[in-house]
């Protein structure tokens, strides 16, 4: 579904991103792992257009990305859910969600959309007149969540969803993100919480200073020494 292959890529004369190659294939959940400055962030910024190639390729489908704009890497079916949330905190819920939604398909379906969103996260039904600024941290994600989703999309990008958060709600968003891949999306997550990413995902990569240092199956990494002495604490 989503290749990249030798991409390098940064902001001005820094680089984040040093000849990364991943694949992400149809309905399955691919975790990037890796410390703080590692460019999982730049990664996915990379995916979404929000950060240009200086090298390499990027395909979604057998399309080439390469050059094209954030909105309209969203056309092709690519959502992206951004560290810290990024909700509009003076905007109601479900005026969030509308956001989601400015896609011409998605805004012809909205109505539907919306009631699949507030199925599948019915606290957000019960909030979708309050301010977005004013949930929980728990309910900002599910709120961030729920607009990406909005668009319907393809591939999901989830950027740090465990940031920020107390440990009970970190568990929470772990079994959202459980739940949306039960639904059959394809979903690529970053994410410093190795423990808990390994439980959901079916394969992952290792990303250290812009380099891909490991991957393999989730099982494959949760095994390997260098993830269990430095990630996992074993």
């Amino acid at each position: 579904m989503l290749t990249l292959s030798g991409v390098s890529a940064g902001y001005g004369s820094f680089r984040a991103l040093f000849d990364v190659s991943i694949e992400v294939r149809p309905h399955e959940a691919v975790g990037v792992i890796g410390p703080n400055g590692a460019g999982k962030t730049t990664l996915l910024r990379v995916i979404s257009g929000l950060v240009s190639l200086s090298a390499g390729e990027m395909a979604f489908e057998g399309n080439s990305l390469a050059g094209l704009s954030a909105h309209r890497i969203v056309k092709h079916g690519i959502a992206h859910i951004p560290e810290n949330r990024r909700l509009f905190p003076r905007l109601t819920v479900e005026d969030n969600l509308r956001m989601g939604a400015f896609i011409p398909n998605a805004r012809r379906d909205f109505a539907a959309r919306l009631a699949w969103v507030y199925d599948f996260f019915p606290r957000l039904k019960e909030r979708r007149n309050q301010l977005a600024g004013t949930l929980s941290g728990g309910e900002q994600q599910m709120c961030a969540i729920g607009r990406a989703l909005m668009s319907r999309p393809k591939l999901l990008l989830m950027d740090e969803p465990s940031a920020g958060l107390a440990p009970l709600l970190v568990q929470q968003v772990f079994e959202l993100v459980g739940r949306i891949r039960d639904e059959g999306f394809t979903v690529l997550i970053v994410e410093q919480n190795v423990s808990q990413i390994l439980d959901i995902v079916d394969r992952a990569y290792l990303l250290e200073v812009g380099n891909i240092r490991l991957a393999g199956s989730a099982a494959t990494l949760r095994s390997h020494d260098l993830i269990r002495t430095a990630y996992l604490g074993l």
